[in-house]
């Protein structure tokens, strides 16, 4: 559906300025579709966001500030969501043995597990970008990729 149907907005200033609007929408209707693969885990997207970063860093933990420029959300309070994950037991925390003033993150084998079911689900997520063929998910990495060179 065209985003003047979606938002029924028939005028833009140009087409950038639609483009922008489409993409702000476009990543609106994604998360909302992946948050509820998400909520079936009790997990937020940021949580899983960083369950991803830690496991791909496993078996070396990583520091708050180390996620938090890995993240795609930058603005997220990495220290509150890790703290939340901890008492889930996702992930655990101590104090970096070099550094006392930085926290040491890993993953917990709890985690790897939530990981492991989501993995199961990939399917659904890809599912969200089926319409377009592999050539135009290629092409809109490239022109994503442009957009922030």
């Amino acid at each position: 559906m065209p985003i003047e149907q979606d938002i029924k907005q028939s005028k833009f200033r140009n087409e950038f300025h639609k483009g922008a609007i489409n993409l702000i929408f476009t990543y609106g209707w994604l998360m909302e579709r992946q948050k509820k693969i998400f909520d079936s885990e009790n997990i937020t997207p940021q949580q899983f966001n960083i369950l991803r970063i830690l496991r791909g860093a496993s078996p070396r933990p990583l520091s708050t500030l180390q996620i938090r420029e890995r993240m795609l959300d930058k603005m997220s309070d990495t220290s509150r969501i890790v703290d939340r994950m901890v008492a889930k037991q996702l992930a655990s925390k101590k104090t970096c043995a070099y550094d006392k003033r930085l926290v040491d993150v890993s993953i917990t084998e709890k985690g790897i597990e939530l990981l492991s079911r989501l993995d199961t689900r990939n399917g659904e997520i890809d599912e969200l970008l089926k319409k377009l063929t592999e050539d135009e998910i290629k092409q809109l990495n490239e022109l994503l990729d442009k957009v922030r060179s």
